[in-house]
């Protein structure tokens, strides 16, 4: 049989010098870094000591963890500015890092990407009746995160 494996637990000494390897291998939220910093044994207030000392030497950015997440999902994954909204949200952060990190979509990209999905869902959809047509395309742009004045002004440029 097999007995459950034990984690190891750490002292804030030891655990200090893994988090900040964890946190400079790619931009971390807070939310992240206590959730590991708590699976290493630490208690609450030596989490938050920790945390508080990597903010300070720059480890640890909600901000710029805000900007490559809209980076990412905006330049790779094409999402619009609502579903990016929503998911820098979910990970706890701040209105004013998701304000910062929404400024890093230049408008005239963010409206050719539009086009882009709008296009390339137009010539898959295989609906044939043009209202129902119309209406999956719009429900794809939607749950994308595009607004829906943005995706209807899309639609009439490219007459659909």
């Amino acid at each position: 049989m097999f007995s459950p494996k034990k984690k190891k637990t750490y002292t804030p000494k030891e655990a200090l010098p893994k988090i900040a390897a964890y946190c400079a291998y790619q931009e971390r939220t807070q939310n992240e870094v206590r959730t590991k910093l708590l699976d290493y044994g630490l208690d609450f207030d030596e989490a938050d000591e920790i945390i508080i000392r990597l903010t300070q030497e720059k480890l640890l950015d909600e901000e710029r963890y805000a900007q490559a997440f809209v980076r990412g999902k905006y330049g790779l994954k094409r999402w619009g500015r609502r579903k990016i909204h929503l998911g820098l949200k979910a990970k706890g952060i701040s209105d004013y890092c998701i304000k910062k990190g929404l400024q890093e979509i230049d408008p005239d990209n963010y409206w050719e990407n539009l086009l882009h999905l709008l296009e390339k869902k137009n010539a898959s959809e295989t609906e044939r009746n043009p209202l129902a047509r119309k209406q999956k395309i719009l429900y794809f742009l939607q749950s994308k995160g595009y607004e829906l004045d943005l995706i209807q002004d899309a639609m009439r440029e490219l007459g659909i």
